[in-house]
């Protein structure tokens, strides 16, 4: 069962990301559960690195947090095998390469697919290195998600072509982080992945916090991609963050029906 294709083929799927084990993973484990309750369509999972450089202040917070509680790759696997045993949303892992070898990458993507994690996303691996990865997620069944920004115009073709899963497609140059207006031409970058993939869902990510940006981007993209805004629950209610979270994801879900 391809889980991240049911995803996208509902409608315009909402997407939130939250740093694993910040605050701790009980927290992480429950909010997983909330989210998708409140109608998320596909969780990233961030497993916390101590330099996660495409992050903004928010998210590299989190990470600190959660490496300073205690949190390591092998629980997060075990959470998200706890998860899958009652969830069917599907579930990608967002870290860095760094993280991946660290651990061995066939032991990690062995290890990921065993959980039931449907998807890697690697920010620091290019596209031209990918290789590095593919064939081992190849072999363990998990979609090595590509990435593209808006300096990526000439390169955006080739990447979708050979896109798995879904194309990531970032609104904004920088980091990570919660932005007032989305400045890039999300429509045209879309429309090049679209052109070279039709069947590629495109979902766009980066700065996007309100009901009313996620309305605009799933004007033209096939879903949303929400950070650094949910990662800031965290931050403000600790372990008290599920009940805002979930009416936050619940309303931002409804902005895309």
């Amino acid at each position: 069962m391809n889980r991240i294709a049911d995803a996208f083929a509902r409608g315009k799927a909402f997407i939130p990301f939250l740093t694993c084990g910040d605050p701790d993973l009980e927290t992480t484990e429950a909010a997983v559960r909330a989210m998708a309750q409140a109608g998320a369509d596909l969780i990233e999972l961030g497993i916390p690195f101590s330099d996660p450089t495409a992050e903004g202040p928010v998210i590299q917070a989190a990470n600190q947090r959660a490496l300073a509680g205690g949190v390591t790759t092998d629980r997060i696997f075990e959470m998200a095998a706890r998860l899958r045993r009652d969830l069917a949303i599907p579930l990608v892992f967002m870290t860095y390469a760094n993280v991946v070898f660290s651990y061995g990458a066939q032991r990690f993507l062995a290890k990921a697919a065993q959980a039931g994690v449907d998807g890697l996303i690697l920010p620091d691996v290019p596209f031209e290195e990918r290789e590095e990865f593919a064939p081992l997620c190849r072999q363990h069944g998990l979609a090595l998600v590509s990435m593209i920004a808006p300096t990526s115009q000439d390169r955006i073709t080739r990447i979708a072509e050979q896109a798995e899963g879904f194309l990531y497609c970032v609104s904004s140059l920088g980091v990570t982080g919660v932005r007032g207006e989305i400045g890039s031409d999300v429509a045209g970058m879309v429309a090049l992945a679209k052109a070279a993939n039709p069947t590629l869902p495109c979902a766009v990510g980066f700065g996007i916090s309100t009901p009313e940006q996620a309305a605009a981007m799933a004007d033209v993209a096939d879903g949303v991609i929400v950070g650094s805004a949910i990662v800031e629950f965290f931050a403000r209610h600790s372990r008290d963050v599920v009940p805002p979270l979930r009416d936050y994801v619940a309303q931002m879900k409804a902005a895309l029906s």
